[in-house]
């Protein structure tokens, strides 16, 4: 079962009837990490989140190699403020691999080996909403990622995180993509973007304004308006 090529046709976001993304016409293909960027009110999260099925698509088509249906159920997001259950490390881990019908000894041991990569094991009885920022990133990262999901959507995965945090993540990031699963991240730091792109999309007023293999984009962007956000200068 393959969820790529995804193709977005004319696709606009809207809410209350006004378009916050698109139109936007692209075709994204299966493999690597794509990385969104753009000014703050870009549209960065509500792309993400129409291409994952939680923004609401006024007009145009998303249509998934696969169906929407069948690549909804192999995606997972990450939330830049993580949405905590008032339950423990454990039970958050344990949670969608109960979903899915895994027994729960089975799910436990998968979480409890979960908690080891992300550095958890010692808050598994901690309740999940008292943690750190980044340790909720961290647990929010590997609830995701423990059902093993052919895709996921992060939005700002190290926001407000501290580099020995960032550097974590980024890790399990890196070697997620290199045992295949296919990332569509945003963020706003661009040393990151570097370190984890494969290739780039730079929005801008709500339209994917250039979209290029990441190193070509950071060294020739195309457009003048690149040119200055790489710069640091205010782009309108």
């Amino acid at each position: 079962m393959q969820l790529f090529p995804v193709r977005l046709t004319d696709a606009r976001a809207t809410r209350r009837g006004k378009t916050l993304v698109g139109p936007v016409d692209l075709v994204l293909g299966g493999q690597g990490t794509t990385v969104v960027i753009g000014p703050n009110g870009a549209g960065k999260t509500t792309f993400l989140r129409m291409l994952h099925g939680t923004a609401r698509l006024g007009s145009g088509r998303i249509d998934w190699h696969c169906g929407t249906e069948e690549a909804r159920h192999h995606q997972c997001f990450v939330f830049q403020q993580p949405v905590m259950l008032r339950r423990t490390v454990l039970q958050n881990l344990v949670y969608p691999l109960r979903l899915r019908g895994v027994a729960r000894a089975e799910a436990e041991a998968r979480a409890r080996d979960w908690a080891a990569k992300v550095g958890l094991s010692e808050m598994l009885d901690r309740q999940a909403p008292v943690l750190s920022g980044g340790e909720r990133q961290k647990l929010a990262l590997a609830r995701a990622m423990i059902t093993a999901p052919q895709l996921l959507f992060l939005d700002e995965p190290c926001a407000s995180l501290d580099g020995r945090a960032m550097r974590e993540i980024e890790e399990h990031l890196q070697e997620a993509r290199a045992a295949g699963m296919r990332l569509i991240l945003s963020t706003h730091d661009m040393g990151q973007a570097r370190r984890l792109a494969d290739e780039v999309l730079f929005l801008l007023h709500g339209k994917v304004h250039e979209h290029a293999p990441a190193e070509h984009f950071f060294t020739h962007p195309a457009t003048a308006q690149a040119r200055a956000f790489l710069n640091g200068d205010i782009v309108e």
